[in-house]
């Protein structure tokens, strides 16, 4: 017997009331973070192995040999990466993997706290909620790696933007000197805000800073090392573009097959026209970002707000950085929560954006990308035709995810001007997928703010 209107709705506001409960999202907050850190110390594919395995060994190299990575020699991360890794060993080398799962749940309290207000009210927490189901359905990974790091200081740089858009740019700046993502969503604040010029001279100032302090330590051309680090990698498995070799592969295509590179330590293919289609990856990058950029000024041009723009082309110009790359890592995902965050938090009932569908999508992706990595991941190497399917799932949803975005800068370009321009007023997060919705008094938030808000 089915329950009557009555019922669920009284059901549907019980369940509402307890998710509104700021204690039962930090509690499951410390729940998935320590079920998250349990399967990177203990699940098969050991999926904590960069951290304890390679993270240690640099910060070995530093401590004992005082050989520095990326001063010493050229490295494939940012310079300011080395900072969390040696963080880590703040209570000694045999307890790095532990100390490094904390600090990442430290970080991560960090970001959900800047999510929620500070403890102001109980605003954003559907958006809390939906991190950490992303988190949860990620898996380990979203934990272990050097990207863990920055995804939460993302998530509090975009907070910042409405209010304080020069620390949110010092915050994205500190975070692109650890993994460049960063720089997508700076990019997409200088076209996206009138204090753009501000912006812009605020993380030129930081990397700046940063470049001189390793020159004065004598680092000199090595800090600009992890750009040239990446122009001579092939094809690595999970990357979108590599899907059609790895068909290739199953289907017998001579001599087309997975290796492992000892020079980089990951897993990429061979087979006719790689090296062609590695070589033209990040032209073809550049000039998709470029045409995002085009898109955007037009949207510019037509008045457009800040509100409707930044989000979507932050989304846009991540998801490019992850779609159109020759380096697919599982940990890329990790990026899309901060874009996702502050779409959901800036989307408002009186605005045409609802970012309920790459919020969707992002949570598939997350999911799907768990099932391949790291419990599963052996399969996928040996070309199982499950985790093909799978990968290549995920793969063609990356792009659903760019063309959604791309659809909307270019329906926000075409748009009447009238339309684009709206109402200049408070905004209402919509907070879906949990479908609870503040007062207004309650949901007004740092986003209501001058840098934000409409053109004049």
């Amino acid at each position: 017997m089915s329950p009557t209107p009555d019922r669920r709705a009284r059901l549907a506001s019980r369940t509402g009331a307890v998710l509104r409960s700021p204690i039962l999202l930090w509690g499951a907050f410390v729940l998935v973070h320590l079920w998250l850190g349990l399967l990177n110390l203990y699940a098969p594919g050991l999926p904590l192995g960069d951290v304890s395995i390679v993270y240690k060994f640099w910060t070995d190299q530093a401590i004992v040999a005082n050989y520095w990575v990326g001063i010493d020699s050229s490295w494939v991360y940012p310079i300011v990466a080395i900072l969390p890794m040696l963080a880590a060993r703040a209570f000694g080398p045999g307890l790095y993997s532990g100390t490094w799962l904390s600090m990442i749940m430290l970080l991560d309290a960090v970001a959900l706290a800047a999510i929620v207000g500070w403890g102001r009210g109980r605003r954003h927490l559907g958006i809390g909620w939906w991190w950490l189901g992303f988190l949860a359905l990620l898996g380990p990974i979203a934990l272990g790696r050097i990207d863990s790091v920055t995804v939460p200081l993302a998530i509090v740089g975009v907070t910042m933007i409405a209010s304080r858009p020069r620390i949110a740019t010092v915050v994205l700046a500190v975070a692109t000197w650890i993994k460049v993502w960063p720089a997508a969503i700076i990019g997409a604040m200088i076209v996206s805000l009138r204090e753009r010029a501000r912006v812009a001279a605020v993380a030129v100032l930081v990397s700046a800073a940063i470049v001189a302090i390793v020159l004065a330590i004598g680092g000199g051309l090595n800090v600009f090392s992890f750009v040239t680090q990446q122009t001579g990698r092939g094809l690595q498995v999970e990357a979108p573009i590599t899907t059609a070799w790895l068909w290739q592969a199953v289907a017998g295509v001579p001599n087309t097959f997975v290796y492992y590179d000892q020079s980089i330590l990951t897993w990429q293919v061979r087979g006719p026209g790689v090296e062609v289609a590695s070589a033209l990856m990040t032209p073809l990058l550049a000039l998709v970002l470029l045409a995002i950029l085009v898109i955007a000024i037009l949207a510019v041009r037509n008045g457009v707000a800040a509100a409707d723009l930044l989000p979507t082309l932050s989304l846009a110009f991540v998801t490019a950085c992850i779609a159109i790359n020759k380096v697919g890592s599982p940990q890329y995902m990790t990026w899309l929560a901060a874009p996702v965050i502050l779409g959901l938090a800036t989307s408002a009932t009186r605005r045409r954006i609802s970012f309920r569908v790459p919020a969707i999508l992002v949570l598939v992706l997350a999911g799907l990308t768990q099932v391949v990595y790291p419990y599963l991941y052996g399969w996928l190497l040996s070309l199982n035709v499950l985790m093909l399917v799978v990968l290549s799932a995920r793969n063609v949803l990356l792009f659903v995810l760019l063309g959604w975005a791309v659809v909307v800068l270019w329906r926000l370009s075409r748009a009447p001007r009238e339309d684009a321009v709206g109402e200049e007023r408070g905004w209402l997060p919509v907070v879906w997928p949990l479908g609870l919705r503040e007062s207004p008094e309650a949901a007004r938030s740092d986003l209501d703010e001058p840098a934000l808000r409409e053109p004049t």
